[in-house]
């Protein structure tokens, strides 16, 4: 690794820390400021408040932790232990029959939308196409064996939110995946300091233990910050969000689902348990809102935005989210109807 290369990414690095003390230093501050002009909101003691938002932070980072070490280890498996071409044979030839196959990916990966960043990731150093991992990362967190178990076991197939969680996950990556095939460049979705990581990994020497261990480090650094800040600000945000204000308009077809879609962004919970979370609100929300927690929680909620920020643009996270929120809402109204 050559000094310039180093220097180039250092202050990449820097600013992104910048960033993340940034955001954690306006929640909290975000928390003082509500207790100070609007104290009638909570009736509970700021520090009470403080220690719940720790917990509820510390719970999500706890929760993501395993998944996201077998992330890494299965992002290694692919890189550098499995032979070149091998994986790329079995794919077809056509770009959308590509990113249909690679969207059903996740149904032999056992992780949560946590694993799967940066298995993803490992995905484009390999080669795949920005659209095509893309199609996967979407997709996966949905379609994943423990997370459709999870689904059935709360549900089973009532009021159809297994299969329009099912079909809407799916339909919802492979929209994403052609949308973002389009793009004129796709190297541009990236971060710059993802592209750094793609030339310091290529340029890696050594066997395969070493190259292994160098690649679990770079992943690591990359990841867990990211994964830390999401944590942080899913507990403040839950803190601050009072969840009696969403239970109140859970039983209007229109606004339980968008009181579903903001809940689903906020508590940043696992996607093979977030649907015992779920179950506790079907007495009270409509079905089509519970498939709308369950498409937009394990792709867009705070967590999962910090951690495809280490490998995707700002912009590219808003279109993803203009995508996920509306084709949810539309799908979540869908069910209502027929429901």
């Amino acid at each position: 690794m050559s000094l310039t290369r180093a220097d180039t990414r250092a202050p990449v690095s820097t600013r992104g820390w910048a960033v993340g003390a940034g955001v954690g230093f306006a929640a909290v501050a975000a928390l003082f400021l509500i207790d100070r002009f609007a104290p009638t909101l909570f009736t509970a003691p700021l520090s009470d408040r403080a220690q719940d938002g720790l917990t509820l932070a510390i719970s999500v980072l706890i929760e993501s932790l395993p998944f996201v070490a077998l992330g890494v280890i299965l992002s290694i498996v692919v890189q550098v232990w499995v032979p070149p071409g091998v994986i790329e044979r079995w794919m077809p030839r056509r770009a959308w029959a590509r990113r249909a196959v690679l969207s059903l990916l996740g149904m032999l990966i056992p992780v949560c939308e946590c694993g799967n960043v940066p298995f993803a990731r490992g995905l484009l150093i390999r080669g795949f196409g920005v659209a095509e991992t893309l199609a996967f990362l979407i997709a996966a967190p949905i379609v994943n064996p423990i997370v459709i178990i999870t689904t059935h076991a709360a549900f089973g197939f009532s009021d159809g939110i297994l299969i329009a969680r099912l079909v809407g996950g799916y339909l919802i990556a492979n929209l994403i995946g052609w949308l973002y095939s389009r793009h004129p460049s796709p190297d541009a979705l990236l971060t710059d300091r993802f592209r750094d990581t793609c030339v310091l990994v290529s340029g890696e020497t050594g066997g395969k233990g070493r190259r292994s261990i160098a690649q679990f480090v770079i992943e690591l650094r990359a990841v867990m910050p990211a994964l830390i800040i999401g944590s942080a600000i899913a507990g403040a945000v839950q803190v601050i969000v009072s969840r009696e204000a969403l239970l109140e308009i859970g039983s209007n077809p229109v606004y339980s689902i968008a009181a579903m879609i903001v809940l689903a962004m906020v508590v940043s919970i696992c996607s093979n348990v977030d649907s015992f979370f779920a179950l506790s609100f079907a007495s009270t929300f409509t079905p089509g809102s519970i498939v709308a927690f369950l498409l937009v929680g394990p792709l867009v909620d705070v967590k999962m935005l910090a951690l495809l920020r280490t490998t995707f643009t700002a912009r590219t996270l808003v279109g993803i989210v203009a995508v996920v929120i509306p084709f949810a809402f539309v799908v979540a109204l869908v069910v209502n109807f027929i429901g």
